[in-house]
């Protein structure tokens, strides 16, 4: 595939795996969410990925109020693609974890590609009993070793039934090599059309991990399967972010930082906000030679509707 001139980056704001205890600058109030969103596309981010979460206690939210809260306010201050998961959430069904989208109908949506053992139980070890914010946050760390993120392929057919004919495209999130051959199987039945957005997940304890050998041969897969009919993104989990970003716009990839993804901006140094690991990320694009896209150009590289046609 021809490298592309453009790199786009998409910026996570918040997501459903780290918790209000893990650092101070996690988002989870709408207004919170909603100034780190519009500061990390004044940043450079072309796409934000927006989870919600419940503002009182900054658990994982599926509720499409709690959206509303921050969906409006980001379009009218930013020009970004909003991207609104149909992840969500590891414990709750896939009618449940599309009714954000359904109701809005962003240009993105992200769309898990295989079912996993999800988990970031090892995570609590660094914390004691007394020292969450919330109650609910020790046991969700906990038990995540009993999870699994649930993404059969009823449950793929179920969300592009629902979101395609919104003419919403995906970002279609990879977590191992065998998540690019069950997405081939949806475009071999006519689930997806091209151009599709792959988006290459390493580093996340249950899919394939971050080394640079890994994103080699999902690349070379990926070509073999999808020749110039895809376009694609990498995101590097925890201290794999930077590096593996890094890697992937010298590859003619995009790349994805943000809060979600990791926690830090540099080895044992927490972020100060999203805005932060978009500015670092882009200076090092930047630096090396690439320019980084716009959001217009992101959608016309991506093939989007536009945000006019949104409905917030």
């Amino acid at each position: 595939m021809a490298k592309q001139k453009k790199t786009v980056i998409t910026c996570a704001i918040t997501g459903a795996i780290h918790t209000p205890t893990m650092s101070d600058a996690l988002p989870y109030t709408a207004d919170d969410i909603a100034s780190q969103a519009i500061a990390a596309s004044e940043a450079g981010a072309a796409i934000l990925h927006l989870h919600a979460r419940n503002p009182d206690n900054g658990s994982v939210s599926l509720d499409p109020e709690h959206f509303a809260a921050f969906l409006p306010r980001i379009k009218q201050s930013t020009d970004a693609v909003i991207n609104i998961s149909t992840g969500g959430s590891l414990q709750t069904t896939i009618e449940d974890r599309i009714a954000p989208a359904m109701r809005f109908s962003p240009e993105m949506c992200s769309l898990n590609m295989g079912s996993m053992n999800f988990s970031f139980h090892p995570l609590a070890k660094r914390y004691g009993d007394d020292d969450y914010k919330f109650d609910w946050e020790k046991d969700y760390i906990k038990n995540s070793d009993t999870y699994i993120f649930r993404n059969t392929f009823r449950d793929i057919e179920t969300v592009a039934t629902n979101l395609v004919p919104q003419d919403i495209k995906f970002e279609h999130e990879c977590y191992d090599v065998g998540h690019l051959y069950n997405l081939k199987f949806c475009m071999d039945i006519g689930l997806f059309k091209a151009p599709i957005f792959i988006q290459f997940i390493f580093g996340i304890l249950g899919g394939i991990g971050p080394e640079l050998d890994n994103l080699i041969f999902m690349k070379r897969t990926a070509d073999r399967l999808f020749g110039d009919e895809y376009r694609w993104s990498v995101l590097g989990a925890g201290g794999a972010q930077m590096p593996l970003a890094t890697s992937a716009s010298q590859m003619g990839g995009n790349v994805r930082v943000g809060l979600e993804d990791s926690l830090f901006i540099s080895r044992g140094k927490l972020a100060q906000n999203n805005a932060q690991q978009v500015a670092k990320i882009r200076r090092i694009v930047e630096d090396l030679g690439c320019e980084v896209a716009t959001p217009d150009e992101a959608r016309e590289i991506l093939d989007l509707k536009g945000g006019d046609r949104v409905k917030f």
